[in-house]
């Protein structure tokens, strides 16, 4: 099977998960009360496999799809606002051909990049489980070995900062001591990669100014940087 063919199947494994209870009840109700605002549209209300580049050398780490974003659309980070600002910079960063993500066909491509959740099922009051999230990070953990030339793993909140630790013990064998830091601009080599730590682009942090357009601009763009040099 091919780097892509193998991609598509894990993809397609994770979009039947059912291993959290509370999470699929969540999803599902979602996608049945919907929004006022998208009430006629057939949300997707299953887990949200990752999309983007095979050849990605950057991988985006989230915590988890909207409950009327990615839970609706299909795709991570798309049709939400967090999703807005992530693709905007994404593009003035050379890693979209697009500056936005709306629908899952609207044609957007990533460029040498990856994107993804810690866990792939909208959480209530978006807050995953710990247990939700070690039933859902194996999925990362294969998605990583199927892309083979990530070096760089942006970290969207302290909550995939923690993810994206928990993978490298497990893809690298390798837990630091003591434990990196959450931060914005953080940025900690382990093994083969670098993870690079950027706060949540949720309008909790861009409507109160914590995350600016420049501050997410120059994370990826170290990042883009990062995967080009290595």
């Amino acid at each position: 099977m091919s780097g892509r063919d193998a991609l598509a199947a894990l993809e397609a494994e994770i979009t039947r998960c059912r291993r959290c209870p509370r999470l699929v009840a969540w999803r599902e109700e979602v996608a049945q009360t919907k929004r006022a605002a998208f009430a006629s549209e057939t949300y997707w209300g299953r887990p949200v496999p990752g999309f983007g580049d095979p050849a990605a050398t950057v991988y985006i780490l989230g915590l988890a799809p909207a409950a009327h974003g990615g839970n609706r659309t299909g795709r991570v980070f798309t049709g939400d606002r967090s999703g807005d600002w992530l693709i905007a910079s994404m593009y003035r960063q050379g890693l979209a051909n697009q500056p936005t993500s709306r629908r899952a066909d609207d044609g957007l491509r990533l460029l040498g990049c990856w994107m993804g959740a810690a866990v792939r099922c909208a959480p209530p009051a978006n807050k995953p489980t710990p247990e939700e999230r070690d039933n859902c990070l194996p999925y990362a953990e294969r998605e990583l070995g199927l892309l083979p030339r990530v070096r760089v793993i942006v970290c969207l909140g302290s909550f995939a900062w923690d993810a994206a630790l928990r993978i490298m013990a497990a893809v690298t064998a390798t837990t630091l001591r003591p434990r990196p830091k959450f931060g914005h601009g953080a940025e900690v080599t382990i093994d083969r990669f670098v993870l690079l730590g950027c706060y949540h682009p949720s309008q909790q942090n861009t409507f109160t100014g914590k995350l600016t357009e420049e501050m997410i601009d120059d994370v990826l763009g170290r990042a883009r940087e990062l995967g080009n040099s290595r």
